[in-house]
């Protein structure tokens, strides 16, 4: 199974027409829930970005264009190819977890909120953040949420979360066989990673959820 997370941006002053489009949206998205060939599929908003979530059963998933057609005409395309793209795919930067098969991933819980959350790293700093969070990752230093993931684009961090917090030990092994992560956490420093809000808070803050499917 596949986790899918892509980011897009809305034209100026059309965000009211797209949240028009989003009960439709969750229509079309809801029997891929049903038939089995999503586990998740949820969209957020933060001022005009649009994070897509899929967790996929199926080998090729279809493009986010696809899945979100009727958002198109009220997305602004991204530059730095040579066709355009309405949504950009983000990084898996960290994640306490990896799907192992379908029925690992399988919520065995209600999933009462699934969530999404947005911080800005300082760009000299995006370096040390992924190799701080890759090493905890790949040691499993210390457990953490089961589906709680961090994607990357530019500088933006977008985070998934779901509530209650289900904390298991990987399935997966371990890709290192260091122990480099600090024993304290703070000592890695994250407060110097992160660019400050214009209110002086750092780290994450929640963004709007404008529909989350699932199991």
């Amino acid at each position: 199974m596949q986790r899918v997370i892509a980011r897009a941006q809305l034209l100026a002053d059309e965000e009211m027409k797209a949240l028009a489009s989003v009960e439709r949206l969750r229509e079309q998205l809801l029997p891929w829930i049903e038939q089995g060939k999503f586990m998740t599929a949820a969209l957020f908003k933060w001022e005009r970005n649009l994070f897509l979530y899929v967790e996929s059963l199926i080998d090729e998933p279809p493009a986010p264009e696809e899945l979100m057609r009727d958002l198109s005409r009220y997305l602004e395309p991204w530059p730095g190819q040579a066709e355009k793209r309405l949504w950009i795919p983000m990084i898996d930067v960290f994640h306490f977890n990896a799907p192992a098969s379908p029925e690992h991933w399988r919520r065995k819980e209600a999933v009462e909120r699934r969530v999404g959350r947005v911080a800005h790293l300082k760009p000299e700093m995006v370096a040390s953040y992924i190799y701080y969070h890759y090493q905890l990752q790949e040691e499993h230093a210390f457990h953490g949420p089961k589906y709680e993931i961090i994607a990357l684009h530019e500088n933006l961090l977008f985070g998934y979360q779901e509530f209650p917090a289900i904390v298991e030990e990987p399935v997966l092994p371990r890709k290192l066989k260091t122990n480099g992560t600090p024993a304290d956490w703070s000592e890695s420093r994250m407060d110097l990673h992160f660019q400050p809000w214009p209110d002086g808070h750092l780290y994450f803050k929640p963004v709007e959820t404008w529909f989350a499917l699932g199991e």
